[in-house]
């Protein structure tokens, strides 16, 4: 018999779905360099030449979208930061000052070296990469014309709308449901009625309804009249997980209220399970753009719809203590306070945290102290090391929070045991039907716990994998092979010796490295070096007074870093950590001394780390990597000059610029002196653009020594800063509540 043809599923039209969105914006391209007509007349043009340089990203001009909106915000403890919105796509991007002002300045009239030039005039740092980093992050995330077809997310927006089989298969997953026109719903309820809240007179009139009715509830918690460990009805305690869904939306729609208020959007909103207990939630991330007294308003405003209809609850209590619904208006107000003092305590992730981390002004308080206390804090005690005030604080706080944490979850169960025990028990003694209701009870509201086991039991797993994975690794060679491979390809071992490369990579020890670990710290002592296996790591410096991070870079797989700390035997200049999990090859001081002391067995390996190390000695090279150091010996060179030769003469067309390592130079205008380049400044670095003539002259003072790098290389290191790949992700900010 012949096979039966199948009938297709089914899909999503990805032709159709880009179709739509290019016809439904004609401001959307899908290349973002603009290319020659092909129906064009022939204008005796080299095609091909045309569309090089077109497509050349050192001539890349890139333009923000009209529409971007970008807010910088100074903080009083400096950690300054600012965030870039996407009101098209309701993307937030969180950036550094500098990224956000020169974000500002993309208006199509400065290419890509040109802003590069710009940044090393403003910062003295000649880092292509981050230049790079941010125009390609715009560019990906739709901020910059033209706009681009972002296919993934149009199919991704497609399947969503595939029909409740999708969503429940997301819902087993996430336990969340997402709904995409909450911004349209709560516009018709604020231009409906919700809109008269911000009224003075009405503001005044709900807090006496929140004040009195707390009074009221502490008056009859005093009276002694009511107790929570009394047995509820199953009835009551229906009507309880109802009245529950109705304070938690009302808790909801204050969020969003007050963005809809200050003219803000919502993104989506939707239904989860969060602890065990059915909630709904806001996605607020557009409140980020709002300043602070907004957006503490904004954390507020739903624990304050709470205290209202507490305090409603309870003054009814308070007038009718011995009607019909007392023992239900107790446990409803009490479980509302009860809810409304999680929120409020700043120890969770909840709006009592969001309140503080804005009065005090430290957005990221939360996760700076968990990964101090659980990485730095243990390291800091170890080696006795002294704590400065500000770690004293992370460290209270982030304890504090773990503590607090395992209490709010004891007193969840003895609340939902207390208030809705009795339920379960009547659910239990009924027939077959009600079990089953029970049953599906307990699987959807335990799913987050029953989760956190999983993931526990995977974590568990996954360090059992990692020593099993570690005696494999000292029995096994495969992995010693792609450790020398991965040692081969570095810069910095070049042309190494096949018995020293076998030598090195036969002690190389597997280390695994969880999320937020730091793997060397800036201050310790060098006493290894890594080649990245797995992962992704971010290097980043701390000042020492204000603690403020400044992120270096980003590391990925076979990229080395502390080698030159080794050379120089040398603190480490800075700290690298784990964006999430990861592996890492290392090598001890002990062998990479070895290798090193005999330079007849390994005549280049040294030579060529001292290169790298005395290149990054130079302040406008000092944030580079070692990939990017060996690309700039490739394409430049050391020059020596003595006192009176000249490193250019102005009106000459410019075609390198110098960073001086010693020595004095004298800039002069129409010969005039207008200024001195000294060792660690450089000079001609207008020459790195087109060709134009030099706008002054510079003359040795004294013997002079600098690295010479031409535009040829310039260009090659920013197109290989665009094939390099963007180093590190776009940190998306989102802010559900």
């Amino acid at each position: 018999m012949g096979q039966q043809a199948r009938r297709p599923r089914d899909g999503v039209d990805i032709f159709a779905v880009v179709g739509q969105r290019v016809a439904a914006d004609p401001a959307v391209g899908v290349f973002s360099p603009a290319l020659p007509d092909p129906g064009a007349e022939p204008d005796g043009h080299d095609l091909w030449a045309d569309l090089s340089e077109r497509l050349d990203p050192v001539l890349f001009r890139p333009t923000l979208a009209a529409d971007i909106e970008i807010r910088i915000f100074r903080l009083r403890w400096g950690n300054d930061y600012a965030v870039a919105a996407n009101p098209r796509a309701l993307l937030h991007l969180t950036l550094e000052v500098w990224e956000a002002e020169l974000a500002q300045r993309l208006d199509g009239s400065l290419t890509v070296s040109e802003l590069i030039i710009e940044r090393l005039n403003e910062d003295g740092d000649l880092d292509a990469d981050a230049v790079v980093d941010l125009v390609q992050i715009l560019a990906t995330s739709g901020f910059l014309e033209p706009r681009e077809v972002d296919v993934p997310e149009l199919v991704r927006e497609a399947l969503k709308a595939r029909g409740l089989r999708t969503s429940l298969q997301r819902f087993t997953k996430t336990f969340s449901i997402e709904w995409s026109g909450a911004d349209s719903f709560v516009r018709r309820l604020y231009r409906g009625g919700v809109r008269w809240v911000f009224h003075p007179v009405v503001v005044s009139v709900l807090v006496l309804i929140a004040v009195g009715g707390f009074a009221a509830f502490v008056m009859v918690e005093r009276a002694g009249h009511y107790s929570l460990g009394a047995k509820a009805a199953p009835l009551e305690s229906v009507v309880l997980i109802v009245l529950g869904w109705v304070l938690t939306f009302s808790h909801e729609l204050g969020h969003a209220a007050v963005l809809i208020h200050h003219d803000r959007r919502i993104k989506n909103a939707g239904f989860m399970l969060y602890f065990g207990s059915p909630a709904f939630f806001v996605d607020a991330s557009d409140g980020l753009m709002l300043d602070r007294g907004p957006r503490v308003m904004q954390s507020f405003a739903g624990p304050f719809a709470e205290f209202v209809l507490a305090g409603a609850s309870s003054v009814l209590l308070f007038f009718l203590p011995q009607g019909g619904p007392a023992e239900l208006l107790y446990r409803f107000s009490l479980l509302n306070y009860f809810v409304i003092f999680l929120n409020l305590v700043p120890l969770l992730e909840l709006d009592g945290y969001w309140i503080l981390s804005d009065l005090i002004q430290v957005p990221d308080l939360r996760p700076r102290s968990l990964e101090f206390t659980q990485h730095e804090l243990w390291h800091k005690i170890r080696t006795r090391e002294r704590l400065s005030p500000q770690e004293v604080g992370l460290a209270a706080y982030g304890l504090a929070g773990i503590a607090f944490t395992l209490f709010a979850i004891w007193m969840a169960a003895y609340f939902w045991r207390e208030t809705f025990g009795n339920l379960f028990s009547s659910l239990w003694r009924g027939g077959t039907g009600s079990r089953l209701l029970l049953v599906v009870l307990v699987l959807v509201l335990a799913g987050p716990v029953v989760r956190g086991v999983a993931n526990l039991v995977r974590a568990l797993y996954r360090r059992a994998r990692s020593i099993v994975r570690k005696i494999r690794f000292r029995l096994e060679t495969g992995w010693r092979v792609e450790a020398a491979e991965l040692i081969d390809a570095l810069p910095a071992f070049e042309d190494l010796a096949d018995e020293i490369l076998s030598d090195l990579a036969g002690r190389v020890v597997l280390r695994d490295i969880l999320a937020g670990q730091a793997v060397t710290r800036q201050g310790d002592r060098a006493n290894a070096f890594y080649v990245i296996r797995r992962g992704t790591f971010h290097v980043e410096t701390e000042h020492p007074e204000t603690g403020d991070i400044q992120l270096l870079g980003t590391l990925g797989r076979g990229e080395s870093f502390g080698e030159i700390g080794l050379l120089q035997n040398s603190l480490r200049q800075a700290t690298v950590r784990a964006e999430g999990e990861g592996e890492v090859f290392e090598i001890d001081k002990g062998t990479f001394d070895r290798l090193l002391a005999d330079p007849i067995n390994a005549p280049t390996f040294g030579p060529t780390l001292q290169a790298l190390a005395e290149l990054r000695g130079l302040p406008v090279f000092a944030h580079l990597g070692t990939e990017r150091l060996a690309e700039l010996l490739h394409h430049g060179v050391w020059v020596s000059f003595s006192a009176g030769d000249q490193l250019m003469e102005q009106g000459a067309i410019g075609d390198a610029f110098f960073a001086v390592a010693s020595g004095q130079a004298d800039v002069l205008v129409d010969g005039e002196p207008v200024g001195t380049v000294i060792g660690g400044g450089f000079a001609g670095e207008l020459a790195l653009l087109r060709d134009a003539p030099r706008s002054a002259t510079v003359t040795a003072r004294t013997s002079m020594r600098a690295f010479r790098l031409g535009r040829e290389g310039f260009d090659a290191l920013i197109a290989e800063a665009f094939g390099h790949g963007t180093l590190r992700t776009p940190k998306i900010s989102t802010w559900e509540h």
